[in-house]
């Protein structure tokens, strides 16, 4: 039996590789954290099990593309981060609202109704769609605050 290309190709883009299967276990486990490529590559290599940052970019690509986990470029000169859909909520058009702290560097993840009714206010009344994965808020996270005071 022989395959024609586009069931080749088909059946190369659903293969599983070990390095897959560990990366998304351990975006799952880290579900609600923004871990970064370097995170990832730090873990396996404290487990024992190391896997290349080539691979690991490669994997993540993939699981981005597939909408199983989120990616967010926050500012040019910090790292992406990668974050994992919770099987309960869409994967397609999924809001996600970040406040940076200016002081610290803290990453809060939100999702807020009153957010996304300025945006669509926004979108309504100033002609103006903002895409919602690349949203960063910045200011003083609440810790910061504390020692400003």
């Amino acid at each position: 039996m022989t395959l024609d290309p586009i069931s080749k190709n088909q059946n190369r883009s659903q293969y599983k590789t070990w390095q897959r299967a560990e990366i998304t276990a351990y975006l799952k486990a880290t579900q609600g954290e923004h871990v970064t490529v370097n995170d990832i590559v730090k873990h396996f290599e404290g487990t024992g099990k190391p896997i290349g940052l080539t691979t690991v970019y490669r994997q993540l690509d993939k699981l981005v593309d597939e909408g199983i986990i989120n990616k967010y470029n926050l500012d040019n000169g910090s790292s992406a981060c990668y974050e994992y859909i919770d099987d309960d909520h869409s994967h397609e058009g999924s809001s996600c609202y970040h406040c940076k702290c200016d002081k610290c560097g803290k990453l809060i993840h939100l999702h807020c109704e009153e957010i996304e009714a300025l945006m669509k206010h926004i979108e309504k009344s100033h002609s103006f769609a903002i895409n919602p994965r690349r949203t960063v808020l910045y200011g003083l996270c609440d810790d910061c605050r504390k020692l400003e005071a």
